[in-house]
């Protein structure tokens, strides 16, 4: 731990000296372990330093950093984030802040209702973890407009950890439905008009509920999301079939995305298969129905030359058949 602690230190402290030789030494590998553990300790220190450079900035800006009660500070008026019914990431997450401390303050405005409250522009992860915890936060007091608000709130997310296409098009559509001005909504966004207006038009086309019961399903892009808002006009309701069966809530969220997909695309009917034999039992020929393809396969070692007589009579084969149906 103390390295990780002198590592940050050194991240906030002014970049001016050269890299030592002993820097560019290669480092002993490390040895395999738990995949899973290690994942979240890279993920750790990755957000260790994203909060240094975080911290950097604001006092370099001259913000002040204030502490107060959380039971006094409210949510932002629309959220960005999906909640994941998976809590592994953000227990970790918890334990950092309680072993480490809260190392970015959150930002906030006063309330516009009530005196002495407060409301989070953005910083809702660190602010669950200190409320679970029971300690102060750390914060930077602003007067912001609305607008104001929801940009720092989306420029600060986009910056600290990519949102899935569906929690941006979902923030997109909420911030429009506020009132916001499409001109907002590119500067929370930090995405172009068209990009934005696709953007909006998917997250209407599939009713909250369903993307809520989903969640982000992070490795799932504009594409498959557009395909669900296809499939769904042609199925109605069905998708609450998908979201009620059991065992969906356990699911992570990119399967449960791929099992209402699944749900909801047309079934490929069943190849049949007919095997035609000879008198004596001798297999001649094997018939694979499809939905748009007959195959129609010759078994040489039991009728060498069928294939060849069969294939220079499809034409008058073929005749015969049109003059029966023209009858």
């Amino acid at each position: 731990m103390n390295k990780r602690r002198d590592a940050l230190k050194a991240m906030m402290a002014p970049i001016t000296a050269q890299p030592s030789s002993d820097d560019r030494q290669t480092r002993t590998p490390v040895k395999s372990g738990s995949l899973k553990a290690m994942g979240l300790s890279l993920q750790s220190l990755s957000q260790d330093a994203d909060e240094a450079r975080a911290l950097r900035e604001q006092l370099a800006g001259g913000d002040h950093v204030v502490e107060l009660d959380p039971t006094l500070i409210d949510p932002s008026f629309i959220r960005d984030r999906l909640d994941d019914a998976k809590a592994a990431e953000f227990e970790a997450f918890q334990a950092s802040i309680a072993e480490h401390g809260q190392q970015v303050p959150i930002l906030v405005r006063p309330s516009s209702q009530t005196e002495g409250r407060y409301q989070v522009a953005y910083g809702h992860r660190r602010l669950e973890a200190l409320q679970r915890l029971g300690r102060p936060v750390k914060a930077i007091v602003k007067h912001l407009s609305d607008e104001q608000l929801v940009v720092a709130q989306g420029r600060e997310n986009l910056e600290r950890r990519d949102l899935s296409f569906i929690e941006r098009a979902l923030f997109a559509a909420r911030l429009e439905d506020h009132g916001f001005a499409r001109s907002a909504l590119t500067a929370a966004l930090a995405v172009h008009k068209g990009n934005l207006s696709t953007m909006i038009t998917v997250a209407r086309s599939v009713p909250e509920e369903l993307i809520i019961a989903i969640g982000p399903a992070p490795k799932v892009g504009r594409p498959r999301w557009e395909q669900l808002a296809e499939l769904l006009t042609k199925t109605g309701d069905r998708w609450r079939q998908a979201i009620a069966s059991t065992g969906f809530d356990a699911l992570e969220s990119d399967t449960r995305f791929a099992r209402v997909l699944k749900g909801l695309s047309p079934r490929q009917p069943k190849k049949t298969k007919q095997l035609i034999k000879s008198d004596t039992g001798a297999p001649l020929a094997q018939i694979v129905q499809g939905k748009d393809r007959l195959q129609f396969t010759i078994e040489e070692k039991s009728a060498p030359a069928f294939g060849s007589y069969l294939i220079e009579q499809l034409p008058e084969i073929y005749a015969a058949f049109r003059r029966r149906a023209d009858a």
